[in-house]
């Protein structure tokens, strides 16, 4: 198995919904962002937290992906702890065939 990387995003705001939780205003950095890759949430060069999205939103649209430059909402599964500044990364999992 080998980790690919799809891109990052970092948090410019953040904001509490009711019944929701807390939702990160993100600026896709690089690569693209991925309704279903696993994610790293990083704070001052430490992993804080990994898991993977509850939510990706463009505007009230949910979409599956976003792309580099362009901003987006997003809610992480059971971490609600996202501030401003944190970068996250998105990744995923992909088989890699051996060689002899």
């Amino acid at each position: 198995l080998q980790e690919k990387a799809l891109g990052k995003a970092e948090v410019r705001e953040t904001f509490r919904v009711p019944k929701i939780g807390v939702i990160a205003g993100c600026v896709v950095k690089d690569g693209v962002v991925n309704r279903n890759a696993k994610l790293r949430v990083i704070r001052e060069n430490v992993v804080i937290n990994e898991g993977t999205l509850s939510s990706l939103k463009r505007f009230k649209d949910d979409v599956r992906e976003v792309k580099e430059g362009l901003e987006c909402g997003l809610s992480i599964n059971g971490f609600q702890d996202i501030k401003v500044g944190d970068i996250i990364e998105f990744y995923e999992i992909e088989e890699v065939a051996q060689t002899m």
